[in-house]
């Protein structure tokens, strides 16, 4: 725990605690002590996952010897203490404590959020503190009625911290602090500035009373009013462990116990994201295009016979190998297994894959060639333990915010040693004891970097290859290294000067989708081969993982998702099903538009009515995460189950029972059950190489212009998913670029002004953020607003480009 962790925990203290002995660590507090013996001390302040501060003092013990009571959430144990938890006196104290309290806290509950689930009504209650004998003139103060997402009325604050302290030490931007003093004291943003914060909502749920408030839900209804089903986040790939609160089949609030493998921590996206689920875009009903071109609506079993009988006669004339399908990320195993089987096995044809061919795809590929196994080695919750973690390419709570929070926690209460290297400013970087700011492009030279310093400082553990690798790594000298990358020996050398322990390794977004891909991820894993580390490879959504494990991936012959795109334009491709993807968004949407629109039958399944579901001949309304049963995979292959908690809207359906009415049309014979799907499901044997070998891969230098782009996900996103989501639209409404002070100043643009930026023959026109920290020579746009239609610009996989830029 926290305040336990500085302590020497292998020695034994014994005490007493109400007439009872119990030997606990030392460093443990009497709170802690009277928990293993199942006494129970009431508390107000106190939250297990943060610093103890006893501000509330509602756990007043008293310790024999000791002329004044104790605040038991605070107070290490000592040896031979006797504690009392329970007294007429220490119960007097308790309530003189909280009628104090409610001097400065208005009585509002008729009209709080908090009512039914407030800790300071609970505790009043408990404490059987029913009258107040105290009184006070106060002035109201101010309520917060102007920060997204969030509601805050001091009046209601009993100065607890937890909010401050879950902001600072779990999910890290300090974006709140106590302001004044005495009674003018209230929790407010961080030198008067406006609220910058990660929108997490992490602080409203640790808050005891009703100060903080989510305002989505604000006069929702009463807790008590909600059915409350447990499920698994469908958003990024931490696999958060969540609660739904549902109300007439709708999602209204997602909440996490802190007893979850998450802590209780979740990101924007999850406590959030639910309003997507909600938005009035959904698709209810399916659709078929008509022979003037419109789609319209239609019956299910018109649609899906339209569909089913569109593909026979393509295959009767084409053959197999004219259909293909593209799988989907965001779908559970169990949805993309059958997928998976619809198109190689009732269709026929090896074209099969998803957006993972962007990178993680090869990334898995490479992984499972050099140390034996795909996904992460080791847990996420591993990497608490780590001595020194390095993150490579990755923002990583744009990523996947549950392994941030992870790195978060080893770095700032286990003095874990944090090395981050981006081409950009990442929320990591002020945990970081090195950062490395490479040129975008230069991943492979960063990755090598890395590995021939560790070798130089004899930080290179035995392994497989090791000679050979040394010698190949000898022949790129550190002169070229900085030519590519902008760093020179002295930092790799710093960086390197922290790895010790236990490392972890994180690879992702900017490494995985690298202009030089092969050596940016050789790199990666070889440099976690050489420090023996754990590996973490990094995507952003939910399942991918579980997609390819589910064998989503070219049959022997099959085309890839870019052969797909390139046989649909040479006509070989005549059918294609696309399922919870939106292939505008792929590089080169201007290409892939055109391809589409060749299709002689396109059939979508899909949440939304996307760029995609819009061209196609056949539109199948599937559901959310939270209105079905099945399982995901995380990235660190903890596979998951839950079951279905909300409705899906109007006539639309899971994919699991959409694919499994097109499979039986297909072949003939009953429709695939969820049991029995997963009854036939192999589970996938993962285990890492005994002795993995390391892999020399030569990094190509990157012939950088003026101006680069880079495309990658950010904080308040996930995905073109939370585009759908009013909640984060509040916070993130569009498609913004960042671009630094000196670029900003010669341009002569400044905040909100519009840069129009050109690549391979098409330009888009967006609104500008300067940022003081983006290298000169550096924009980043993000990746989640499709209407922007920033990948007009890509001609390839990688996400960071030349590109020319003018004011306007």
């Amino acid at each position: 725990m926290a305040h336990t962790e500085c302590c020497d925990t292998n020695k034994t203290i014994t005490l007493t605690i109400d007439g009872q002995d119990v030997q606990v660590p030392a460093g443990t507090t009497i709170l802690d002590a009277a928990k293993k013996l199942g006494i129970s001390i009431p508390t107000l302040c106190y939250l297990e996952k943060i610093s103890t501060t006893g501000a509330c003092r509602v756990c007043a013990v008293h310790v024999e010897g000791v002329d004044r009571p104790m605040t038991a959430c605070n107070t290490p144990v000592k040896e031979g203490i006797k504690v009392t938890t329970q007294s007429p006196e220490l119960e007097q104290i308790r309530k003189k404590t909280m009628e104090l309290m409610l001097v400065n806290h208005p009585l509002d509950c008729p009209v709080c959020d908090a009512a039914g689930e407030c800790d300071l009504q609970d505790t009043c209650y408990g404490l059987s503190v029913a009258k107040q004998e105290y009184a006070a003139d106060l002035d109201r103060l101010q309520i917060r009625y102007d920060w997204s997402l969030l509601e805050s009325d001091p009046n209601r604050c009993i100065l607890c911290e937890k909010c401050v302290k879950v902001c600072r030490e779990i999910t890290g931007p300090a974006a709140i602090q106590t302001v004044s003093r005495g009674d003018r004291a209230l929790i407010d943003t961080v030198s008067g500035k406006p609220l910058d914060c990660d929108f997490c909502g992490n602080c409203i749920a640790a808050c005891p009373t009703g100060t903080l408030i989510s305002k989505p839900f604000k006069f929702a209804g009463r807790p008590w009013s909600f059915e409350v089903k447990n499920g698994i986040c469908g958003f990024c790939s931490s696999g958060c462990q969540i609660e739904y609160h549902v109300k007439d089949g709708k999602v209204a609030r997602v909440t996490s116990d802190d007893s979850t493998y998450n802590n209780g921590n979740l990101c924007i996206n999850g406590r959030f994201g639910y309003s997507a689920f909600n938005a009035p875009e959904r698709l209810t009903q399916p659709l078929v295009k008509g022979v003037d071109g419109q789609q319209k609506p239609a019956t299910w079993d018109a649609a899906l016979a339209t569909a089913v009988s569109a593909t026979k006669e393509i295959i009767a004339k084409y053959g197999a190998a004219s259909v293909a399908g593209i799988a989907s990320p965001r779908v559970t195993n169990e949805e993309n297994f059958l997928f998976a089987k619809l198109i190689k096995e009732a269709v026929g044809s090896a074209n099969l894959d998803s957006e993972a061919r962007l990178g993680y795809a090869q990334a898995q590929e490479l992984q499972a060639k050099m140390i034996g196994m795909t996904g992460a080695t080791k847990p996420m919750d591993a990497l608490e333990q780590a001595g020194c973690i390095i993150v490579l390419g990755s923002d990583l709570k744009g990523e996947s915010a549950g392994f941030a929070y992870r790195v978060i926690k080893a770095a700032t209460k286990r003095d874990a040693k944090l090395i981050t290297a981006s081409a950009q400013p990442i929320t990591l970087d002020k945990f970081s004891n090195s950062k490395l700011r490479y040129k975008a492009g230069s991943e492979g030279f960063v990755a090598l970097g890395l590995a021939k310093a560790a070798i130089n400082q004899g930080k290179a553990a035995a392994a497989e290859g090791l000679d050979s690798f040394k010698q190949a790594v000898d022949a790129v000298s550190f002169d070229q290294i900085q030519a590519a990358t902008g760093l020179g020996e002295p930092a790799f050398n710093d960086a390197v000067s922290f790895i010790n322990g236990q490392v972890a390794v994180i690879y992702g977004y900017e490494f995985i989708r690298s202009s030089d891909a092969a050596a940016a991820v050789a790199g990666a894993l070889n440099l976690a081969i050489l420090t023996a580390a754990d590996l973490y490879p990094m995507d952003e959504k939910n399942n991918t993982q579980g997609m390819l494990d589910m064998g989503v991936a070219p049959g022997n012959g099959g085309k890839d998702l870019f052969g797909i795109i390139d046989g649909i334009e040479k006509g070989e491709i005549r059918c294609l099903y696309v399922m919870g993807s939106d292939l505008l968004q792929l590089p080169n949407r201007n290409k892939v538009a055109a391809a589409l629109q060749k299709l002689e039958c396109l059939v979508v399944l899909d949440l939304f009515p996307t760029a995609t579901a819009q061209l196609a001949h056949v539109v199948l309304p599937a559901a959310t995460a939270a209105e079905k049963a099945g399982s995901f995979t995380t990235t660190d292959n903890r596979t998951q189950s839950f079951t279905a908690a909300a409705s899906a809207p109007g006539e639309a359906r899971p994919d699991l029972v959409i694919l499994g009415d097109l499979y039986a049309r297909l072949v003939g014979g009953a429709i695939p059950s969820l049991a029995a799907l997963q009854q036939e499901i192999k589970p996938v044997a993962k285990k890492k190489l005994e002795r993995p070998a390391l892999a020399f891969s030569a990094p190509q230098a990157h012939a950088a212009g003026s101006m680069t782009l880079l495309i990658t996900p950010v904080l308040r996103h996930n995905g073109s998913y939370t585009s759908w989501s009013a909640n984060n639209l509040s916070v993130a409404a569009e498609t913004v670029v960042r671009i630094g002070s000196a670029d900003a100043t010669r341009l002569g643009v400044k905040d909100s002004d519009r840069l129009t930026i050109s690549a391979n023959g098409a330009s888009v026109t967006l609104p500008v953020k300067v940022v003081d920290t983006i290298p000169a020579g550096l924009i980043v746009a993000p990746t989640h607003f499709p209407a922007a239609g920033i990948t007009a610009l890509q001609t390839k996989a990688a996400v960071s480009l030349t590109v020319t830029i003018a004011k306007g």
